[in-house]
């Protein structure tokens, strides 16, 4: 009977709760214990310290917004560091020995990844810009060899000075009127319409027009997603839910692919017409889409709609929001350092002046003599004698320092790896190399490293030095270098010699600068600005 009561005491509700409130707690102690032990663990590790299972995810997602930043403190404190997130662990690195070991030492080792090609994959395709390994090589071999084509360079130069002339329009009549721009918005608009017409020899016409294209709605959108997805873990959820930005990510692309194929088929059929037997084959086109179209046809070419179409989104990705987000910063650059736009000027100037037969003189107030003197202008502007213009070439380079096109790039790991500086990385992680950060390091560009200052390119018999391509990474480095940096470098070139020869910019007072998380650094609220002509 005892032994009876004793049982019914053990399970009696009363014992039961008390026995589960201690049993919870002692499973609680253990996980605070454990959570303890694992902070404590990484008291001396540098870098953002993680908790168990998810990583330093909360950290990052509340980072989100100023990603770089948050790398770039990071890396104040250590060349090398790691990011463990659910799944995956992401390696920081800013060292330029580590950048080149992965980049160029043990390129094979670090393709661009499973992880990368996914979060790409509906945007890019097999583009050059998403793709490894053989179908990588025949997109580098194709496109090499186009881009070092002196037809396309003449085509592109006279394409990016007839939409420098446009732009330069607007501008002009912005300054008559007092009217506040966005530069960032033309400087989108611009290289929108100038890669298009270079890239595939289509006339957009989106400088012209007030509201932004369909298909550059969507082009942005989808950018916006894809960038998006490599800092949110979930967004194959929210694809599959169809929610959120994965639910316009769709629409978009529609939109894109819609856009790119009625390209293509139109192209095609403008080839064949100049083929034809009444056509004296007059109608030679410059444009990259058309040289890959002639090439899908010789025999045994696997040049298919679809791989020319992610040539074409690979292409306009490159060539659109990269530069345009350049040229960006470097009009913010010079409105906060008027006494490197003075030297721009000044440099300007004495070009005009050696290579022009006669000085036409203006009046910024008539349009129609203010545009002779800019036409004037732009055919002294070509391929060598840009080379002219040092100090304008040296403050680009120093914008991209500072505010390089791609500010952070991943890569993948094949196998278990040791970087120069003894850092071991795991095969199945990320690498991601920092662009941004690198710029700002003192470890490698001393003491003065985050001032602009273009003079930092000029060696001690004044001629201008390029850094190493490891140090300096705004166009990758390694195999993998970007083969559009000359073409790149020349619309630059172009354009920003035309606005600041004729163009004062004013910053609209209080407007905020602030990079968003896209691809390409773009500023989040646009450049706000008004302009004034110059006098002389």
């Amino acid at each position: 009977m005892e032994t009876v009561n004793q049982l019914s005491t053990f399970f009696s509700p009363s014992n039961h709760n008390e026995y589960k409130i201690e049993i919870s707690i002692f499973l609680i102690s253990i996980v605070l214990a454990y959570v303890f032990m694992h902070r404590w663990n990484q008291r001396n590790v540098k870098g953002p310290k993680s908790w168990p299972i998810i990583g330093v995810l909360i950290e990052l997602l509340m980072n989100f917004n100023r990603m770089h930043d948050w790398a770039t403190d990071y890396f104040v404190e250590s060349k090398t560091f790691k990011v463990p997130l659910p799944f995956i662990s992401v390696t920081f690195i800013a060292d330029p020995a580590n950048v080149e070991h992965v980049l160029k030492t043990n390129f094979n080792n670090y393709p661009r990844g499973e992880a990368f090609q996914a979060n790409m994959e509906e945007l890019l395709g097999d583009g050059i810009f998403n793709s490894d390994g053989e179908i990588w090589r025949q997109h580098r071999k194709t496109t090499g060899l186009e881009f070092a084509s002196k037809n396309l360079r003449n085509f592109g130069t006279i394409v990016f000075k007839d939409y420098a002339l446009i732009l330069s329009d607007i501008l002009h009549q912005a300054s008559i009127h007092n009217k506040e721009i966005d530069i960032q918005d033309l400087f989108l608009r611009m290289t929108l319409d100038s890669t298009c017409k270079v890239g595939f020899g289509a006339e957009i016409g989106s400088l012209a027009n007030d509201l932004p294209s369909r298909f550059a709605k969507a082009f942005d959108q989808a950018t916006s997603t894809v960038s998006s997805r490599f800092e949110n873990p979930l967004w194959k959820l929210q694809r599959f839910l169809n929610v959120g930005g994965e639910a316009l990510f769709v629409q978009s692309i529609q939109v894109i692919d819609e856009f790119t194929y009625s390209l293509i088929h139109k192209r095609k059929a403008e080839l064949q017409g100049a083929k034809s037997p009444d056509n004296n084959g007059n109608k030679e086109k410059h444009d990259m889409l058309s040289r890959f179209i002639e090439l899908s046809e010789i025999p045994g070419s696997n040049l298919t709609d679809k791989i020319l179409r992610d040539a074409v989104i690979n292409f306009l990705l490159a060539g659109r929001d990269s530069t345009a987000s350049t040229l960006s910063w470097f009009i913010y650059m010079i409105m906060m350092n008027p006494n490197v736009a003075e030297k721009i000027y000044m440099e300007l100037i004495a070009f005009e002046e050696n290579q022009a037969k006669e000085m036409i003189a203006y009046d910024p107030r008539d349009p129609k003599c203010f545009t002779e003197k800019l036409t004037q202008f732009a055919s002294l502007l070509n391929y060598d004698s840009l080379g002219k213009l040092p100090y304008l070439h040296a403050t680009i380079t120093e914008t991209l320092r500072l505010y390089p096109a791609v500010p952070q790039n991943s890569k993948g790991v094949l196998e278990d790896d040791n970087l120069p500086d003894g850092t071991k990385v795991r095969a199945g992680g990320v690498v991601n190399y920092v662009p941004y950060a690198m710029g700002r390091m003192v470890y490698n560009w001393g003491p003065d490293a985050i001032v602009f200052n273009p003079d930092r390119w000029f060696n001690k018999e004044g001629s201008f030095e390029s850094a190493s391509p490891f140090k300096f990474t705004a166009f990758n480095a390694g195999p993998r270098t970007c083969l559009g940096k000359d073409s790149s470098y020349l619309q630059m070139k172009i354009t920003l010699a035309i606005l600041c020869r004729f163009f004062d910019f004013h910053l609209i007072p209080n407007h905020p600068v602030k990079y968003k998380m896209t691809i390409a650094l773009s500023m989040e609220r646009g450049l706000k600005l008004s302009t004034t002509t110059k006098k002389s």
